[in-house]
């Protein structure tokens, strides 16, 4: 199914993301997850994607297995500026032929000792017209959003132009990239209503079960962890059940008051686990479940 369709009908959305595993036991563990995940019948799931060749190719081999060995939604992240625009066309033709029709249109960072091809697609709204442009309706495309601004970005009046780059090239929809601060996706929003920009914009909420993991990846994404929270888990940086014992509190807490605010779905950064994902859905499930029925 399209992942646009689904959001434009209303349906609120409860996704996982997931990335491919670099052994053959880190994807035996990465299925076992997503058995663990299946029974609470999300909307969509995710793959993130690497541009270097076996990396992508894992990603391929993922996204194959989840769509024909479970009965999930699954979207192919893809990102463009590692790749020619033949290249990304091929790719794109191969998700086509296997049967996946969502995308998720990125520009990616170059890796390490790699220069751009001479007509790489620089920016993901490039990215998005090329493939509406050869594939038309074929795919449903997601693209990221930030509401703390791209790290690269010098503020948000351009972080709301490039956005609306995106949509206006035929995006469906938008996963925000993590934040712990409500506020600021809720200001995100608005300053594209005011821009004319209305497709679903999804929270994406990282459970904190690895301080140091997740303070990384916050300092590279410039996410904002409120200090309130840093000085509850600082004394625990090294005892990961208790770590993930305030995580899974702070999100629950977190996802409430999304709920709250009428946000059009959820979309859980696993880090391959189910764990904690699970004890948050748990906790608010009640009111998803409440949610899906008024759709339905």
């Amino acid at each position: 199914m399209k992942i646009g369709e689904i959001l434009r009908s209303g349906t609120f959305s409860v996704s996982f993301e997931f990335f491919p595993p670099k052994t053959e036991e880190g994807e035996r563990e990465l299925f076992e997850t997503i058995r663990n995940l299946e029974h609470i019948s999300p909307t969509f799931v995710s793959v993130t994607y690497g541009a270097g060749g076996s990396t992508r190719d894992r990603t391929k081999r993922v996204v194959e297995k989840i769509h024909r060995e479970t009965n999930l939604t699954v979207m192919a992240h893809l990102t463009c500026i590692a790749h020619s625009k033949q290249e990304i066309l091929n790719i794109l033709e191969e998700y086509r032929n296997i049967g996946i029709e969502n995308i998720l249109a990125l520009r990616g960072d170059m890796p390490k000792n790699l220069e751009p091809p001479a007509d790489a697609c620089k920016y993901a709204y490039e990215l998005v017209m090329l493939i509406r442009e050869n594939f038309k309706e074929a795919f449903s495309i997601g693209v990221a959003s930030y509401p703390e601004g791209h790290p690269e970005s010098p503020n948000m009046e351009w972080e709301i132009r490039y956005f609306k780059k995106k949509v206006s090239a035929g995006a469906d929809f938008s996963i925000t990239q993590m934040f712990f601060v409500n506020e600021y996706y809720y200001r995100f929003v608005e300053l594209c209503q005011k821009e004319g920009v209305y497709i679903p914009i999804i929270p994406g909420i990282m459970p904190i079960t690895n301080f140091k993991q997740v303070s990384k990846f916050a300092s590279m994404c410039g996410a904002t962890i409120p200090d309130e929270l840093i000085k509850k888990l600082e004394p625990y940086a090294d005892n990961q059940e208790e770590t993930t014992k305030i995580g899974v509190e702070f999100a629950i807490r977190q996802c409430e008051d999304l709920l709250e605010n009428g946000v059009p779905g959820l979309h859980f950064y696993t880090l391959n686990k189910s764990k904690a994902t699970i004890q948050i859905y748990e906790a608010i499930k009640d009111r998803i479940e409440a949610l899906r029925k008024v759709e339905l």
